[in-house]
């Protein structure tokens, strides 16, 4: 199948188009409908009557941007006309959606007169918190925004000029720190004078470049003063005094060049005439002016951007609208100013500095992303960017005074925003404030690994945890130092040379003598083995809690935690959860890890446990114990026994919402277990499954994983006698970081006991 067909077919199977309107409260009842239309929805037309910016309380305005376009520079298709740009137009909508969370309403509107879409989008201003002008030709574009910004009172933004040069010139202030160059002493070489070149040359010298080293072009050639042909207000702006007449001319010297032009504008003997360590951003779409190809086998000093996504250095807008919106609708901003521009183009710099997630790496193929000539933008799929433009518009905003709800707790808005990316985010958030009151030492066997390593950096940034690494200084310093991390005040600790050693092995000879370790096995495990180092630090107190697993098989990282800590008192062995984590709700499931055929009396352990460990998450636990039958119905000893454990759990745990056996949709099912089971303690609203053996927990887990599309915390070891947890080998350092929190939440409920 042809890619044109793939694009046609994406576009028209089932529901036509690309968008829908989705209610966002019930309407299924006669008093939802009356509520909903009349007459309760005359109260909030009365409120706001009364007062208009309860508009954004009772209405979507405050989430609301309309995509206005005429469609006369669609991408790189040109001037195809309003209906023919209303796929991209809905495309947009999408990414604000995907990114930020933002409803759009597309509008095309099918005329070019200017002053006719300025009246159009002014008058339609009650409906929208901000509007975001999209593929309008220049000089246009820049009059209908200048003039919308001065008559009306929400955001107005055109993203093909201000997104551009946001993201472009966030990485050419990367490039500059990177080869060492001033911005006020740069050449700087724009070409293509519409919408995206002037204003990537504007913020330029916002950002203090001088007037004099800037160099605009156009299909003529140089824009220098006292030109005549082809000239607006716009260029005539930029205009250099200067005896250059073509491109050819003014790119000898240049160390900056912005290209929104066409394909083939900048030629390898141009590239070749720059000066030394030349910074290209090559934006033409979809083919760029040059391909970095091109550029590096001309000279290897260059370093270079495009807009498509198989190049390093990709500018793409979708590293700014969304979230330059996000924070403007927060504060209910009356304008974006440059005050918000340049915040955004900031942020997104200073993100381009931080450790990437394995998230985004994986997004990318797996491959190696770090700050440098080949990593001067953040990627487009890596979810921080949300929550480091977001907060920088909305500070800037209430600095600026376009603020009209100014946010007083940013700490509080940035969670927020971790909300919008997903239940686990909020659910871990917490847990993470709470590892931050008291941070407990975690000791990592496995030291040496590069996810450990950025992990320990997390974790002593946020203050979350002490991370203790075990194995050989040498080694780890030299990750250490090829990750570019600061972990200089970190404890390392080789167990080959350590001091402690010693002691450890003859206390865990003296603990294993009658189970069948000689003394020198003892040296050799305590020696060679770091997770029984570790887990001689944890019982000795010299560290809190132990993390392992991430190049270790689950029995491997367990077995010495078993042997020298052990499971709590009282306990029949030790237990797993999974938490599972969809959009609106998060469900524990048990045992999912370890009791391969459980008791009634082990499952009965599982449950408690996992109540226990759902109330450390503000979750108040609703057990349901599985099986295939439903309070009786089915005679079996498989049933007999989750019978009994559910009647174990009601003893030992007289406070707890348990009920079963019961079937899994019977758990999830209020109307059901209302009609047919009344009597059920449930009432079929269940966060907590106690599966009746490990065969069918873990095929569960990992189905919702997979085809329910919850995200997993997990495993969580439970019943240990000190915290203990056990990593997956395909973890990333999210994931290390999750079990961190859940850690130090363990060591310090420990504590308090």
């Amino acid at each position: 199948m042809s890619k044109k067909q793939d694009a046609l077919d994406y576009h028209s199977s089932g529901r036509k188009g690309k968008i829908e309107v989705i209610a966002t409260k019930p309407c299924a009842t006669s008093r939802d409908l009356s509520l909903a239309y009349s007459p309760g929805v005359a109260e909030p037309c009365l409120e706001i009557e009364k007062n208009p910016n309860d508009a954004y309380l009772y209405t979507a305005k405050g989430n609301l941007v309309a995509v206005v376009s005429n469609g006369t520079a669609v991408l790189g298709l040109g001037d195809i006309g309003a209906l023919a740009g209303k796929p991209v137009m809905e495309g947009k909508g999408i990414l604000f959606k995907r990114f930020a969370d933002i409803d759009v309403f597309d509008i095309e509107l099918d005329t070019k007169d200017s002053d006719e879409i300025i009246r159009t989008v002014k008058i339609l201003e009650p409906t929208f918190g901000g509007v975001n002008l999209e593929d309008i030709k220049g000089p246009e574009c820049f009059y209908i925004e200048e003039e919308l910004k001065k008559i009306m009172n929400i955001p107005v933004f055109h993203d093909d000029q201000h997104g551009t040069a946001i993201i472009a010139n966030a990485g050419l202030l990367n490039a500059l720190e990177i080869t060492g160059k001033k911005i006020e002493e740069i050449k700087i070489v724009v070409n293509g004078a519409g919408a995206a070149g002037v204003a990537c040359a504007n913020m330029a010298l916002v950002l203090g470049a001088r007037p004099e080293n800037m160099y605009l072009c156009d299909t003529k050639g140089v824009i220098f003063k006292g030109r005549t042909e082809g000239m607006n207000l716009y260029k005539e702006r930029l205009a250099n005094d200067t005896s250059a007449r073509t491109l050819d001319e003014v790119m000898v010297g240049a160390d900056v060049f912005f290209g929104v032009s066409a394909k083939g504008a900048l030629t390898p003997a141009m590239v070749k005439s720059m000066a030394k360590d030349p910074v290209i951003f090559a934006m033409a779409n979809p083919d760029p002016e040059i391909t970095p190809d091109e550029a590096k086998a001309v000279r290897d000093d260059v370093i270079i951007g495009t807009g498509r996504s198989d190049y390093n250095n990709q500018v793409n807008n979708v590293l700014c609208f969304p979230f330059l919106f996000r924070g403007a609708l927060d504060t209910h901003a009356s304008a974006i100013n440059d005050e918000m521009k340049m915040a955004a183009c900031m942020a997104l710099a200073r993100l381009a500095k931080e450790d990437v997630p394995d998230s985004v790496r994986k997004a990318y193929g797996g491959v190696e992303i770090a700050f440098g000539r080949e990593y001067l933008i953040p990627k487009p799929f890596d979810p921080r960017v949300l929550l480091h433009v977001a907060p920088a518009v909305a500070v800037a905003a209430m600095e600026s005074g376009v603020a009209r709800r100014p946010i007083e707790n940013m700490e509080k808005y940035r969670e927020s925003l971790e909300a919008l990316q997903g239940r686990s985010k909020e659910v871990m958030r917490l847990l993470i404030n709470k590892a931050k009151g008291r941070p407990k030492r975690i000791v990592f066997p496995e030291g040496e690994e590069d996810k450990i390593l950025r992990a320990a950096q997390i974790l002593v940034e946020e203050g979350i945890a002490i991370p203790i690494l075990l194995g050989s200084e040498e080694e780890i310093r030299a990750r250490i130092s090829h990750l570019n991390l600061d972990l200089n005040g970190v404890q390392i600790i080789d167990p080959m040379q350590s001091e402690l050693a010693p002691a450890y092995e003859a206390e865990f000879f003296q603990m294993r003598q009658r189970k069948g370790v000689t003394l020198a096995e003892a040296k050799r495990l305590i020696r060679k083995n770091r997770n029984y180092y570790g887990a001689m630090m944890v019982q000795k107190g010299d560290a809190d809690a132990l993390i392992s697993g991430i190049s270790h098989h689950y029995p491997d990282t367990i077995r010495p935690a078993l042997e020298i800590i052990g499971k709590q008192e009282g306990l029949s062995k030790v237990h797993g959860l999974y938490m599972m984590v969809f959009k609106k709700e998060v469900v524990f499931c048990a045992d999912t890890t370890v009791t391969i055929e459980p008791t009634a009396e082990e499952l009965a352990e599982t449950a408690i446990l996992t109540a226990q460990k759902a109330r450390h998450f503000d979750i108040e636990p609703r057990i349901a114990m599985l099986s295939f039958s439903n309070f009786g119905s089915a005679e079996h000893p498989l049933t007999l026994k989750v019978r009994r454990a559910t009647s174990l759990v009601k003893e030992w745990a007289p406070d707890l919402v348990v009920d079963g056996e019961v079937q899994a949709n019977v758990a999830f099912d209020p109307e059901l277990t209302a009609r047919q089971f009344p009597f059920s303690d449930l009432k079929g609203n269940a966060n907590v499954l106690i599966f009746p053996d490990l065969q069918s927990g873990n095929i569960c887990y990992k189905l919702l994983n997979k085809l329910g599309g919850a995200e997993t915390v997990g495993p969580i070891l439970m019943g240990m006698k000190k915290p203990v947890h056990v990593l997956q080998r395909g973890d990333d350092v999210s994931d290390i970081i999750n079990m961190a929190a859940v850690a130090v939440v363990d060591a310090q409920e420990a504590e308090d006991k």
